[in-house]
């Protein structure tokens, strides 16, 4: 059943996709940030996401674009792929192995018309640190610098839409941080709109201002990622994967020589394994939410480190676990039993506190700061 959307929103859609026995059947709405398209392998999600592009054609329905409609069934209107201004970055990156990475940055900037280009693709070289990179071929490249350089492509022509599917599927931790970080970077300072496909409830926590959850080609759930995702609507998709929280940091220590290092979030500063990095060098904290153990008054005597006062902000039961959304100063998700809460007597408002071991946290390599 089709509901009236509000029709401000950047890319508004209603169709309908066949393909053999699966029936992807959507509608939306989604603003000018970053949203998630989450769900379970075969949920449809890919599906969706080639059918903004236009390399699918929906067998009904609409997809309008800034007011633009790329398709419509009703007036049999189509744009093709070419025509859509969208880019689209795959999970290989799929770069031009023919061309150097400046022919593939600026592949898709010489086929937009001069008019149309608002995006100065010497920016996007700085703002993805690839200037080093640009004479170099394609097959010399790490996969972090292939996702890097397939994004700059996609960014080059101006697009009103950025897609990406699973870009960070195929990346191990350590670049994971990386083009997080750089994600978040473009968007901040282009401010283009982007469509993030991912099955990673961290990803989507950490990087999407939306969500909306798919499941057997249909949407159950949509609307601030730390509430779709923990809501009980789609509770079994989530519960059986283990959430890390990602958190933007900067060594304030690097530690060593038997000493901790020391990383500052926001206000906070975390103790943490040594960092191996210099002091000020951008990272990202990854800590898992069942690592953490939630106190209803300041411990002592312990040996654990990290000791840190915070407000539960929310309380969402899924499945088995309830996840506290307790705020530091930055929102951390915390796993907890229904017992531990019922026995804590937690409520939302309630002054806590998080306590962890720097064992448990991972660091992840960040984008490094762009150039003033």
């Amino acid at each position: 059943m089709r509901t009236e959307r509000d029709k401000s929103g950047v890319l508004q859609f209603s169709f309908t996709r066949t393909q053999g026995d699966f029936v992807l059947d959507v509608d939306g709405d989604f603003g000018p940030g970053i949203t998630a398209l989450f769900g379970p392998s075969g949920s449809g999600k890919t599906t969706m996401l080639n059918c903004l592009a236009g390399l699918f054609r929906p067998d009904r329905g609409e997809i309008v674009l800034n007011g633009r409609d790329l398709y419509r069934g009703s007036t049999k209107t189509f744009v093709p792929p070419e025509r859509r201004r969208i880019g689209l970055v795959f999970q290989d990156g799929a770069l031009f192995p023919h061309m150097s990475v400046a022919g593939n940055v600026r592949y898709g900037w010489r086929r937009t018309p001069e008019g149309d280009r608002r995006v100065d693709v010497d920016h996007v070289v700085e703002l993805l640190g690839l200037g080093p990179l640009m004479d170099r071929s394609p097959v010399s490249l790490s996969g972090g610098e292939r996702q890097r350089v397939a994004i700059a492509r996609a960014l080059a022509m101006s697009p009103g839409l950025l897609l990406l599917d699973e870009p960070m599927a195929s990346l191990d931790a350590r670049l994971r941080g990386v083009v997080l970080s750089y994600l978040r970077r473009i968007h901040k300072d282009l401010q283009i709109p982007m469509v993030y496909v991912s099955h990673s409830i961290s990803e989507v926590l950490a990087l999407a201002d939306d969500a909306l959850v798919l499941s057997d080609g249909r949407p159950v759930a949509s609307g601030q990622p730390s509430r779709v995702l923990l809501d009980p609507a789609v509770g079994g998709i989530v519960q059986d994967e283990a959430i890390e929280n990602l958190l933007d940091g900067t060594v304030s220590a690097p530690g060593g020589d038997g000493a901790p290092g020391g990383v500052r979030v926001g206000s906070v500063d975390i103790v943490t394994p040594p960092t191996g990095r210099a002091v000020d060098a951008p990272v990202i904290v990854a800590l898992g939410a069942e690592e953490i153990i939630l106190a209803t008054g300041r411990p002592s005597g312990i040996s654990a480190r990290n000791i840190l006062p915070g407000t539960i902000a929310e309380l969402e039961p899924v499945g088995n676990r309830v996840y506290a959304t307790v705020d530091i100063g930055v929102p951390v998700l915390v796993a907890l039993t229904p017992g531990a809460v019922d026995e804590l007597g937690l409520v939302r408002g309630q002054d806590v506190y998080l306590v962890f071991k720097t064992s448990s946290i991972k660091l992840l390599d960040a984008a490094p700061v762009a150039p003033a």
